[in-house]
Order: C-alpha cells, then structure tokens, then sequence
C-alpha cells in the first residue's frame, strides 16, 4: 500500500499534505469568526434596539442571497482596493493582504450570517422561564448566559451548527481560486504537472472525506454531551 501511494504520488505528497494542512487551519479559523459573528449577529436581530436588529436581518440576508463565489471575490477584491487607498491617504507603504487572511475573513463574514439564524433559533427554543429563573437567583448578564442560555442553545443549534461546519469545509476549495496554496489547489499543480488530474483530484476528494467521517463523529459526541439528562427528563 505505501508502495502503491509512493508511486502514485510521485513525490508530491508532501505539497499535499501541506495543501491539506492548510485547508484545516482555514477551515478552524473560519469557524471561529463565525461562531463569533453568529452569536453577535443572533444577540443583536433579538436585541430590542432596530438600530442593532437593523444592521443585522440586512447582513444575514444579502449574504444569504449572494453566490459564495461572488462574496470571496467582491470581499477579497474591495478589501484590497479599500487597504490600497487607505494606505495611499496616510501616505503608508503599498501592503497586500495574504490569500490565508483574506480567506478567513471572508468564509468567517460569509457563514458569520448562517450562524446567525443557527443560534437566533436555537435561543428562541429556550424556555424564557429558565432565563427568569437564574435572573431571580441573582445571576449576572455573563452568568446566565455561561451556565444557564449556552448549553441549552447549543443542544438546539448542533444540527444546523454541524451542517454548516460541514458546508464550509467544502467551500475553502474556493479560496484557491485568490491563490491560496490549499489542498485543492495543490491536487491540481500535482495534476497539471504529472498529466494525472483524476487522480489528485480523487484523492483530494477521499482527504475530505476523512475530514467530514472525523467531523461528524465529534458532532455526535457534542450532541450527546449536550443532551445529557434529556430523554430521563422527558420520561
């Protein structure tokens, strides 16, 4: 078997294992804006203020309604164009945004709206009763956010929280169209170079698909941790 992936490779594993190396950071840093952007996006479209619920449903929906492709492009473009006249103002030296940056900023801002609606719906399934209670025991705004919304909210938000993990795992295969050496990209230098696309390209498939078996794993062990107590609850 090492023999045959040696052979197959030929020599150009070590670009792929960086290529997917680079997919995961990605993919976890992306994660972490989003889960960021989420919570403060849900906390402000049921925030009672419209200047905070305003900004808000516009975020969520135009970047629901828009192509992830065409964000990727328009965000990393316009961010270059905008740094460019920035610095030109201030009388800066030139300085140009690295394709890793710009791609976690923009799959965080992209998939920061679809966390938004994951976790607006997740706390509205939370009983207000619970949020009253911990409010009568004297719980500060963090402290009842930490031990009494969180863990309830996640139970409902896993799901769609899993789901869009997943979808923007897949959608780093974008980025390598702003010149990001990621592990698409580095299955297809390997396949231009050897004449052999199909085969870097299932291979870069079968990569994924590891990821997303591993992903779904940890899910169901979040799901379950999250739902601890639940079924003896309801008996």
């Amino acid at each position: 078997m090492n023999d045959f992936l040696s052979h197959g490779l030929q020599g150009f594993g070590p670009l792929l294992a960086q290529g997917t190396w680079m997919t995961l950071k990605l993919a976890l840093l992306s994660l972490a804006l989003s889960l960021a952007l989420g919570l403060v996006g849900a906390s402000a479209k049921l925030s009672r203020s419209r200047l905070l619920r305003l900004p808000a449903t516009l975020y969520t929906t135009l970047i629901r309604s828009v192509p992830d492709l065409v964000l990727i492009l328009l965000i990393f473009y316009s961010m270059q164009i905008w740094l460019n006249d920035l610095t030109e103002m201030l009388g800066w030296d030139y300085v140009e945004i690295d394709p890793f940056s710009a791609g976690v900023v923009t799959l965080g801002f992209i998939y920061g709206a679809y966390f938004t609606e994951n976790f607006r719906g997740a706390i509205l399934s939370v009983p207000a009763g619970q949020l009253e209670a911990a409010t009568a025991y004297g719980l500060s705004r963090a402290q009842r956010f930490r031990l009494v919304l969180f863990p309830q909210l996640m139970r409902f938000a896993l799901p769609g929280l899993g789901n869009n993990w997943l979808v923007l795992l897949k959608s780093t295969a974008l980025v390598s169209i702003i010149g990001l050496a990621d592990l698409v990209k580095a299955a297809q230098n390997a396949g231009k170079t050897t004449n052999d696309m199909l085969f870097f390209l299932c291979l870069a498939g079968l990569v994924y698909l590891v990821i997303t078996t591993l992903s779904n794993r940890l899910l169901k062990h979040l799901e379950r941790r999250y739902n601890t107590g639940i079924k003896e609850l309801a008996r």
